[in-house]
C-alpha cells in the first residue's frame, strides 16, 4: 500500500523543536477534526435511521385524523413513506384547503405601506390556504400533487408549496397562479374530450390490457392522447407525464364521466327535438354476448318541420322477461327522460324473439292505460321471423328447424365436407340432365350450397328450406359418409339418428309445408321492409297473403300431398297409408289419442300450421290497425294527393278521442277542404312520399360495442356508448365547452375551468 499512498509527516508535540504555538495550533486542529467526525457519525446515524423508517413502513405510525393542517407546520410530502401517501393525500383532500378566519397580521412593505392577507381571496382562489405559523399563503394541490424542487430553500415555482407566498401587494401573482392552473386543466380536459369524441364516433374500445407508460398495449384512449401530444407542443407540456399525478384526466372513471356527458347531452338534444309532441315507441329484444336480455327502445315522432324522425332512446337490461317487468322497465326509462305513456300514439314490436308473448302482454298493458297507443307492426322488422316463431309453437315444426340446423352444422363443419356436398350435388344434377328430368341451358343449374338461416332481419328461413329440398339426397349421401368415418361412437350415433329422421315421411312433409307457407309470406316480408313501400300497397299485400293462406287451407291439400308424395318416391322414402292409425315416435300408444294418418297430417299439421300463420297475421294486421293505416294513407301526396279522402281522415281523427273533441271534429271537415286545396297547389308537397321507413341499428351497434373482447361492459357504460354511437350525427354537433361544463357538474373536480 505504501507504493500507492504517501505517508504524511507526523509532528511530535513533545519534540524539543516544536514550539508552544505549534502545539496549541495542533491541539486546536485535532479538536475540530474530532468534532467533525462526531457530527458526521451522528448525521450518518440519523440518515440511516430515516432510511430505515422509510424502508420499514410499519415503524412509522401516522395518525391520519391528526395531520398538521397549518401548511407552515407540515413536513414535505415526499418525506411520507410511499405506501401511506395516497391515504395522506386523501385525508387532506377531504378536509380541503386550510382557510382560518383570524385577524391577519400586517406587514410593512418597501414604502412603509401596511399590507396583509385578504380574507376575500378564499372565495376568489379556491386552492389557496393560509399559514398562521408563517403568515404566508400556500397551495394545497401544489403540496399534494406537484413535484418538489431539488432546492427546497429557494422559492421560485415552489413558493406556494415550500416557502409560502407573503408579498400581499402583488395579487397578480395569485391570479397568475390560478390562471395558469385553470388554463392547463382546461387544455387537459379538452384534449381528453376530443379523444373520447373520436373513439365514440368509431365505436372503438377505450382501455388496453396494460396501461403502464412503457406498455405497447395501452389502449386507444391513451395512445390517441399521446398522439395528440406528439403533434401539438402546447398539449404535450401539460398532459400525461407533465400533468399533476392525480389530475391527468386519463383514469377510466374520468373517461366514463366524459362519455356519460356526451350521452346526456345527445339525449337532451333528442328530447328538445321531440318537445311536447306525441310519439310512438318501437321496442325490440336480444341477448348480448354476456347472455343478458337487452331491450332497445326507439321513439318515432314528427318534428316541427313535418319530417318523420326515429331516435334511439336507450337500452335496458331486462332481468325478468314478463309483461309487467317490461312495462316497469319502459316506465322507468320514460321517467328518467321526463316522458309519459300518456303521450304515446303508437307502439310496435318485432315479436320474433323468445319474448313474443310477453310483448303481446305489454301491448295490452299499455293500451289499458292509454287507448290511443295503437299497436302497428313495425315494417322494418322481418315479418318472416315472427311467422317462423309462431310455427315453432307446434313441436313437430320446431323439431324440423332443429334437425335442419343440426344437419347444417355437421355438413358445414369443414371445407372437406362442403366440397363433398358440392361434388355429390353436381353428380346428381348431371344424372338428371342425362335422364331428361331437368333441362339445361344458360343460367340454369348453377352451383349451389346449403344456406344457413339466421334469426335476424337479414336471415331467411325460406331460402334455407328451399336449398334443403334441392340438395336433400346429396345431404343424405354426405351424412352417410360422415357416419362411416366417424371417430367416436357418439358421433356415429348422432349422425345415424339424424339420417333416420331426415328420411322419414313426416320430415319431408313438414319441410314442404313450411316451404310453401313461408313462400307465400316471403314476398310480403320483403315488401314491408322496403323504404319506399306505400302503406296502401303494403296493406294490399297483407290481404293477398291472407287470401292465399286461406286458399291453401281450404283447397290446397290434394296438390300439396301429391307434391310431397312425388318427392318421397324419387328419394325412396316410405309413404304411410293415410287410413292407418297414426303412431307418434317416442310416445307410448296407450297415452296417445287414436287417430289416422290422414287426420294427423291434414288436420293437426297442415291446417294447424296454416291457422297459426293466419292468426299471427290477424294479430299484427287486425281490422283496427289496418283501417288506421289505410286512413293515414289518405295523406299521401303521390299523384297530387289522389288518395285524399276527407271521410277517412275524419275517421282517423275519431281514433284519438283524447286529441279531438266533438267541436274539433265539426271544424275538421272545413279545415280539410282548405288543406287539400292548399297542398295541391304547393310545389313543396309534390315530391313527398309517405313511406314505411325504419332503422334497426341498435343490435348491430351492440355487437360492435360489446363483443367477445369487451363482454364485461356494465349496463350504463354500454348504454352511454350506444347512444353516442347510434346518434353520432347529433353527438358531433355538441361542442366541447358543453361537454366540459357537464363533466364539471357531475362531481367535485380537482381542477377548475
Amino acid at each position: 500500500m505504501e507504493r500507492y499512498f504517501q505517508k504524511k509527516s507526523v509532528i511530535n508535540s513533545n519534540s524539543p523543536s516544536c514550539s508552544s504555538t505549534q502545539r496549541q495550533e495542533s491541539d486546536r486542529h485535532r479538536d475540530q477534526s474530532s468534532k467533525r467526525i462526531h457530527d458526521n457519525v451522528e448525521e450518518s446515524e440519523q440518515l440511516q435511521l430515516s432510511r430505515k423508517r422509510n424502508q420499514n413502513h410499519v415503524e412509522l405510525d401516522i395518525d391520519l385524523s391528526n395531520l398538521p393542517m397549518d401548511p407552515g407546520l407540515r413536513i414535505f410530502f415526499s418525506e411520507y413513506p410511499p405506501n401511506v401517501r395516497d391515504n395522506v393525500r386523501r385525508a387532506y383532500l377531504l378536509n380541503g384547503p386550510y382557510q382560518p378566519v383570524i385577524e391577519f397580521p400586517q406587514t410593512k412593505g418597501n414604502k412603509d405601506e401596511n399590507r396583509k392577507f385578504v380574507i376575500d381571496w378564499y372565495k376568489e382562489f379556491t386552492w389557496i390556504e393560509y399559514s398562521i405559523e408563517k403568515d404566508a399563503a400556500f397551495c394545497l394541490y401544489c403540496y399534494l400533487f406537484k413535484p418538489e424542487s431539488r432546492n427546497r430553500s429557494q422559492g421560485g415555482g415552489d413558493a406556494f408549496m415550500a416557502t409560502g407566498f407573503k408579498n400581499w401587494k402583488k395579487k397578480q401573482v395569485l391570479q397568475r397562479q390560478s390562471s395558469q392552473a385553470r388554463s392547463e386543466y382546461r387544455v387537459r380536459l379538452k384534449t381528453s374530450v376530443e379523444c373520447v369524441r373520436f373513439l365514440l364516433k368509431q365505436g372503438l374500445a377505450f382501455r388496453g390490457h396494460n396501461e403502464t407508460t412503457n406498455s405497447n398495449n395501452r389502449g386507444n384512449f391513451l395512445e390517441l392522447l399521446e398522439f395528440f401530444a406528439f403533434l401539438n407542443k402546447d398539449i404535450k407540456d401539460v398532459v400525461l407525464q407533465n400533468a399533476p399525478e392525480n389530475n391527468k384526466l386519463t383514469a377510466h372513471v374520468v373517461q366514463k364521466d366524459i362519455v356519460n356527458s356526451f350521452a346526456v347531452e345527445t339525449t337532451n338534444v333528442i328530447l328538445k327535438e321531440l318537445g311536447d309532441a306525441f310519439f310512438s315507441v318501437l321496442i325490440d329484444e336480444s341477448r348480448d354476448i354476456s347472455v343478458k336480455e337487452q331491450m332497445v327502445v326507439v321513439i318515432r315522432f314528427v318534428d316541427d318541420k313535418g319530417c318523420v324522425i326515429e331516435r334511439f332512446l336507450g337500452i335496458v337490461h331486462v332481468r325478468e322477461t314478463t309483461a309487467l317487468s317490461l312495462k316497469a322497465a319502459l316506465e322507468e326509462l320514460f321517467s328518467k327522460h321526463g316522458l309519459s305513456i300518456g303521450r304515446l300514439r303508437g307502439q310496435g314490436y318485432d315479436g320474433a324473439s323468445n319474448m313474443r308473448g310477453q310483448f303481446a302482454g305489454l301491448k295490452t298493458l299499455i293500451m289499458n292505460e292509454n287507448e290511443s297507443a295503437y299497436y302497428v307492426h313495425y315494417f322494418a322488422h322481418q315479418l318472416q321471423l315472427a311467422l317462423v316463431g309462431v310455427a315453432k309453437n307446434h313441436p313437430r315444426i320446431a323439431l324440423l328447424f332443429n334437425l335442419t340446423s343440426n344437419a347444417l352444422n355437421i355438413v358445414g363443419v369443414s371445407c372437406k365436407r362442403r366440397d363433398l356436398l358440392r361434388e355429390k350435388h353436381v353428380s346428381k344434377v348431371i344424372q338428371k340432365i342425362r335422364s331428361g328430368d331437368i333441362l339445361s341451358g344458360q343460367g340454369l343449374n348453377q352451383e349451389t350450397t346449403l344456406k344457413r338461416s339466421g334469426d335476424t332481419r337479414w336471415g331467411s328461413h325460406y331460402g334455407t328450406l328451399v336449398s334443403f329440398i334441392l340438395m336433400h339426397s346429396s345431404v343424405i349421401d354426405v351424412l352417410e359418409v360422415v357416419m362411416e368415418n366417424a371417430l367416436t361412437s357418439e358421433q356415429r350415433g348422432e349422425t345415424c339418428a339424424l339420417l333416420d329422421q331426415m328420411q322419414s315421411f313426416e320430415f319431408i312433409f313438414n319441410l314442404h309445408l313450411m316451404k310453401d307457407i313461408l313462400g307465400i309470406t316471403s314476398e310480403l316480408s320483403k315488401a314491408l321492409q322496403r323504404e319506399d313501400q306505400e302503406i296502401v300497397d303494403a296493406m294490399t299485400l297483407v290481404k293477398v297473403a291472407k287470401q292465399r293462406l286461406n286458399a291453401m287451407r281450404n283447397d290446397g291439400w290434394d296438390s300439396f300431398f301429391a307434391e310431397v308424395s312425388s318427392f318421397c318416391v324419387k328419394n325412396d322414402i316410405i309413404i304411410p297409408n293415410m287410413d292407418d292409425p297414426f303412431v307418434e315416435r317416442g310416445r307410448s300408444r296407450r297415452r296417445v289419442e287414436v287417430l289416422t294418418n290422414q287426420h294427423y297430417y291434414r288436420v293437426q299439421l297442415f291446417i294447424g300450421c296454416i291457422d297459426l300463420q293466419n292468426q299471427e297475421l290477424e294479430n299484427r294486421f287486425n281490422e283496427v290497425n289496418t283501417e288506421l293505416l289505410l286512413c293515414m294513407a289518405c295523406l299521401s301526396p303521390r299523384d297530387s294527393f289522389v288518395a285524399f279522402d276527407k271521410e277517412k281522415l275524419i275517421r282517423l281523427a275519431q281514433f284519438y278521442p283524447r286529441d279531438f273533441s266533438s267541436k274539433s271534429l265539426m271544424l275538421f271537415s272545413n279545415q280539410l277542404e282548405t288543406y287539400i286545396l292548399d297542398v295541391r297547389f304547393s310545389n313543396a308537397f309534390s315530391e313527398l312520399r309517405v313511406a314505411t321507413a325504419g332503422v334497426e341499428r341498435a343490435f348491430s351497434a351492440m355487437n360492435i360495442i360489446k363483443n367477445k373482447l369487451r363482454n364485461q361492459m356494465a349496463d350504463n357504460w354500454m348504454n352511454d356508448i350506444l347512444v353516442t354511437y347510434i346518434e353520432k350525427d347529433i353527438c358531433e354537433t355538441i361542442d366541447d365547452e358543453t361537454i366540459m361544463q357537464r363533466f364539471q357538474k357531475m362531481a367535485t373536480r380537482r381542477g377548475q375551468l
